[in-house]
Order: C-alpha cells, then sequence, then structure tokens
C-alpha cells in the first residue's frame, strides 16, 4: 500500500455500485471522523491507477477534501480484474439484528452508517398510521424470474418497502 495523490487515481468507469444521497453523506462523514480506516482498506487500481475497487470511498475522500489516498496498485489480467470488481462489490452475510438490538448502541450504528429496520411495537401490530407517509403502488410486468427479481432488488435498492407478488 502507498499514499498517491489524488490527481493520480481515476474513477473506474464500468463500476457497477452506486450510492445513494443519504448513504454518501455518512461515508463522507465516516472517512472525516475515522480516516485510519482507509488504511486497513485501501483503494485497489490497476496499474493505470484505474479504481478496481474502492470507488465509492474514493469519491467520498474527494468530497472530504482529501489530497492523498491509500492504494494497493495490481498487476492482473483483465479477466481477473473484472472478477474483482464484482467480488469485491458482493456483500455476503446478513445482519443479526436481535444481537444488533441487544448488544450495540443504536444510536452509534446509524452514526455509523448501517440503516437500521423501523421496529413496531409489538402491542400495535396494526396501528402503522404514524410509520407510514404515503402508500403506493408500483407494478412491473417482468418477462421471467430473474428480471422479477431484479425489479424486485432495484426497489429495495431505491429504499421502497415491497413484497413480491407472483401471478
Amino acid at each position: 500500500m502507498k499514499l498517491y495523490k489524488i490527481k493520480d487515481v481515476k474513477l473506474n468507469p464500468a463500476n457497477p455500485r452506486i450510492i445513494k444521497d443519504d448513504k454518501f453523506a455518512k461515508l463522507v462523514q465516516s472517512l472525516k471522523e475515522f480516516p485510519e480506516m482507509a488504511n486497513i482498506r485501501p483503494i485497489v487500481c490497476n496499474t493505470d491507477m484505474v479504481i478496481l475497487g474502492g470507488n465509492m470511498r474514493f469519491k467520498a475522500m474527494q468530497a472530504a477534501g482529501w489530497k492523498e489516498v491509500p492504494v494497493e496498485v495490481v498487476d492482473w489480467p483483465e479477466d481477473k480484474q473484472a472478477e474483482f470488481v464484482i467480488k469485491d462489490n458482493v456483500s455476503g452475510g446478513e445482519w443479526d439484528w436481535d444481537m444488533l438490538a441487544n448488544q450495540w448502541d443504536a444510536e452509534k450504528l446509524e452514526a455509523w452508517g448501517l440503516d437500521l429496520p423501523v421496529l413496531l411495537d409489538a402491542e400495535e401490530p396494526d396501528d402503522l398510521s404514524d410509520k407510514i407517509t404515503e402508500t403506493f403502488r408500483i407494478e412491473v410486468i417482468c418477462e421471467n424470474e430473474q428480471e422479477q427479481q431484479q425489479a424486485y432488488n432495484k426497489l429495495i435498492e431505491e429504499g421502497y418497502l415491497c413484497r413480491l407478488l407472483t401471478l
């Protein structure tokens, strides 16, 4: 790992991941508050200094005003680079919500960027009126199950609470 001037590092135009405004703001803030984190998870670039892993962190570093960024340069063939771009962005596993609720401070978790689910009071399961600000229906017609799953995932990614119905 070596520090490079931020102007020498290039965003990957083929990066398949995006980050929305609120999550981006949380990432910028987390890098401002805990910059040491970046040294442990440097930006990964190819020999042309194009980012293979860490595009969103890099954008957040730019927004935070960093002049230099930690970079790990790899000399891999094109197919290995493409594989890394995807594998580096695949999130594995799930959160243990019970453990988080019982052993962690919710305010800190949210401050650190974790989107916590809205939990309802078990004694009032039918009274959602104060929890829902707007209700609407989106219908997406898909050719097959794969398209259906992609549409569902996109809606979830956009922050919609939705359910999948199959006709």
